[in-house]
């Protein structure tokens, strides 16, 4: 064997150490990292308020997606997660009732607003006109029987007495981001999603803007899980309801409550 073999090899059995050593390593900070059941509307913020925790050295947490009320069936079903954060305050009070959360984690978080939405290029109509169309095209909502997006809706609709009127030409989706969706792909010429959904795509723009008298106020609320097992859960929780976490969401068009 050469010298530039037996280097080699050196180097291979090094190589080999290191990823060795690797595994057990990232195994244990996956172990530690938090797991966050957060409501669809908050996937590019809750990433970087993620990849913000995990720059500062810490492992960085596991987000998952969906509408608040499957979040919430899950974990009734025993979902062995760290934290939620809910589109509403309804289905984290039946969390809250079931004895799911820690006493004293749960925190008002976040608000928004809601808005109808139509394919980017859409003529411009004013906003009083948007609203008396209602009911003479279909409108993509997220599923007004249980999602907070569309009980939300639903409830702005009503306020102008026009759901029964709406009801008919209603194209249900499983989540705000899948009603976003339908709009973004000109399914459907209409939706109605939150403000911050609205941000961010590009797909899209705002036509109407619903007034904040028109429903129940859209807040997000945060708390612990007692199935919670990660010792970075509560640092996480914490620093997501600092100045600098907030500062985070701010940026993606919430308003930190």
């Amino acid at each position: 064997m050469t010298t530039g073999q037996g280097i080699d090899r050196r180097a291979l059995l090094a190589g080999m150490g290191v990823a060795a050593l690797a595994g057990p390593r990232m195994a244990l900070a996956s172990a530690k990292a938090p797991l966050v059941l957060a409501a669809a509307s908050l996937q590019e913020s809750m990433t970087a308020a993620a990849d913000a925790w995990a720059a500062k050295g810490r492992a960085r947490p596991v987000c998952s997606f969906a509408a608040s009320s499957a979040l919430a069936r899950q974990i009734a079903a025993g979902a062995a997660a760290d934290l939620f954060v809910s589109a509403d305050e309804p289905w984290m009070d039946d969390i809250e009732k079931r004895g799911l959360i820690v006493p004293g984690t749960r925190a008002p978080f976040l608000g928004n607003r809601l808005v109808i939405v139509a394919p980017a290029g859409t003529p411009r109509a004013r906003p009083y006109d948007v609203f008396r169309g209602l009911g003479r095209t279909k409108l993509a909502l997220a599923d007004p029987d249980s999602v907070p997006a569309g009980r939300y809706a639903k409830a702005a609709i009503e306020y102008g007495g026009r759901w029964e009127v709406v009801a008919p030409q209603v194209v249900r989706a499983e989540s705000v981001r899948a009603a976003l969706a339908l709009v973004e792909r000109g399914v459907v010429p209409l939706g109605v999603v939150y403000a911050t959904d609205a941000m961010a795509s590009k797909r899209v723009q705002v036509m109407a803007v619903f007034s904040e008298e028109s429903h129940p106020p859209i807040r997000y609320p945060l708390a612990r899980l007692k199935a919670s097992t990660s010792p970075d859960a509560e640092p996480f929780r914490r620093f997501l309801l600092s100045g600098e976490g907030k500062a985070i969401f701010r940026r993606f068009g919430f308003r930190p409550l």
